[in-house]
């Protein structure tokens, strides 16, 4: 896939999840085949106000192309935004307008600028002269049940220079629960000359294979399936590179990335911050992991590096214990 002039290689990209898909998981991702990152949302009235941690969501070194996304309800101030974070490199200025969390759709932003399709297509327009990279949107099927609109601002976003789209299957109400309705993303795809990007549901390389052909998407976007599961990625490359399906992880190689996962966070934010924004991905890597109940509690207390290497080494006990490999 091509966004603007910037070549994407690979079958799937990680999403931005706000408070999960920071540089550490993103590098991590990166390095198990994810062909394409996206940043945390960062706001781009954080930005005007020269916040030094909307700045800090930024900074990125996974080995492949990444965007920076941004978040607002004005088109001057977006566009600013965009304009900042070209000092951070980033080969994408991506826009959410589909994050349904209130806090942001509360002020008007994320998924509530979709009641607005022309204002969607002012800001789109606004961000594409201020900065010279492609510049993308990713949205949801609308507000709710009863305003499907995501065509009508996928269209606006067009017009606007938008070089490519996201579509998350779901209404802005179902958060994440329900099904991801694949048909909304079939029908952008046919009426868009742009690349249009998938998301939703993609758990595994079977689910993935079923949305590129179900929908005849550009490209696939994956969130929550790869929580704790950074090797979703290089399972769906070995599934379309070479038809084949690899075994999952073992319990020691879950464990080493997890470590590595944590220690990198460690070294981006500062030892205190990094343990524990970490807490919720050790639970999603123990995930699966008979007693892992238990482990996750113990997750939730972890104060260091030291206190992550005790917590592993009693994992690895136990996985000896039940002859779990």
């Amino acid at each position: 896939m091509k966004i603007g002039n910037v070549e994407i290689g690979g079958y799937a990209a990680l999403a931005p999840m706000a408070g999960v898909a920071d540089r550490a998981f993103r590098r991590i991702c990166a390095d198990f085949g994810a062909s394409y990152v996206v940043t945390e949302m960062v706001s781009s009235k954080g930005i005007s106000y020269h916040s030094e941690k909307s700045a800090q969501l930024m900074e990125s070194d996974a080995a492949c192309p990444s965007a920076v996304q941004i978040f607002g309800d004005e088109p001057k101030t977006m566009a600013y935004a965009a304009k900042f974070a070209m000092k951070y490199k980033p080969d994408v200025i991506d826009i959410n307008m589909g994050c349904p969390a209130p806090k942001i759709s509360g002020g008007g932003s994320g998924c509530a600028l979709m009641k607005n399709p022309k204002l969607c297509g002012e800001i789109v327009r606004a961000v594409k002269r201020a900065v010279d990279i492609p510049v993308t949107v990713k949205i949801r099927k609308g507000w709710d049940g009863d305003s499907v609109n995501a065509l009508e601002v996928a269209k606006y976003c067009e017009e606007g220079g938008a070089d490519a789209l996201t579509i998350h299957g779901r209404t802005r109400d179902q958060f994440y629960s329900g099904k991801a309705d694949w048909d909304i993303i079939a029908q952008l795809k046919q009426e868009l000359d742009i690349p249009v990007i998938g998301n939703g549901d993609i758990t595994d390389a079977r689910s993935a294979a079923a949305m590129y052909e179900y929908t005849g998407c550009d490209y696939i976007m994956i969130g929550r399936g790869a929580l704790g599961n950074p090797w979703i990625f290089r399972q769906i490359n070995a599934y379309f590179s070479r038809d084949t399906f690899i075994v999952p992880p073992s319990i020691d190689e879950r464990l080493t990335v997890m470590y590595k996962h944590i220690k990198l966070a460690c070294e981006y934010k500062g030892e205190r911050i990094g343990i524990r924004e970490a807490r919720k991905h050790i639970g999603w890597y123990l995930k699966g992991f008979r007693g892992a109940a238990s482990f996750r509690n113990e997750a939730g207390t972890v104060s260091s590096l030291d206190d992550v290497e005790r917590l592993i080494y009693r994992v690895r006990f136990e996985a000896l214990k039940q002859g779990v490999k």
